[in-house]
């Protein structure tokens, strides 16, 4: 702990100073991220690092196993998170951050090991779709190779919740807001996307077109009738 206080020390004494111009900036005219990401608690995923953000860039929500519970008229950090980030901040990009060796998965994949973590477990149960994905559809893949499959059909879970929020799915339909589904390996230092077309994660590199989980493609299912002008 000492040495993190350390590094508060230097924040003040050299981050700060040296970053004056935009910690003004950020403090008289307020923030103004390009994104928000919701990405695992795991403390060696960090997404600023991982984008190399700068202060203002990102709002980000983490929590274990970066879940996104459907919406409900309950309470919740993540849901709240959610909507102030699309009505207050405009925000257009969403991003679903899952990673390799989570204990959040490995604990969907074995629930007997979260029998003394009640809360955890009820809060996991929002990620059973990916391991029923991966019971049914993988049923050959060893545990390590299991868990990393459960990370991914579980990005693809939440950014299903994600559209169930109101806020959100208004701004997918008018064709404003954009998801993404990420997945961050930690043992080969990539970040795979999720490309909405083929269903798959694909490495994300400078020269190819970022992938997209729901581009920002106005969507109406109403076909309704134009209004006549009034006579």
């Amino acid at each position: 702990m000492n040495e993190l206080i350390g590094r508060v020390f230097s924040f003040e004494t050299q981050e700060f100073p040296s970053r004056s111009a935009l910690y003004e900036k950020l403090a008289t005219e307020g923030q103004n991220p390009k994104a928000l990401m919701i990405s695992c608690a795991d403390s060696r995923v960090v997404p600023e690092h991982i984008m190399q953000a700068q202060p203002g860039d990102l709002f980000v929500c983490r929590n274990a196993g970066n879940i996104v519970p459907p919406y409900s008229q309950s309470n919740g950090g993540v849901s709240a998170t959610v909507e102030y980030a699309v009505v207050v901040l405009g925000v257009r990009d969403i991003i679903v951050c899952g990673h390799s060796d989570c204990g959040a998965m490995k604990g969907i994949a074995n629930p007997e090991a979260l029998g003394k973590m009640p809360v955890v477990a009820g809060w996991l149960k929002h990620g059973h779709a990916a391991a029923e994905v991966v019971a049914e559809c993988y049923p050959h893949l060893e545990q390590a190779e299991k868990v990393r499959a459960i990370a991914m059909e579980n990005v693809v879970a939440q950014l299903a919740h994600l559209r169930t929020h109101p806020s959100v799915a208004a701004g997918i339909a008018r064709g404003e807001i954009a998801l993404h589904g990420w997945f961050v390996d930690i043992h080969a230092g990539n970040v795979l996307g999720l490309d909405g077309e083929s269903g798959r994660f694909v490495p994300l590199r400078e020269d190819r077109t970022l992938p997209v989980a729901v581009a920002q493609t106005a969507r109406l299912a109403y076909d309704a009738p134009l209004l006549e002008a009034a006579e």
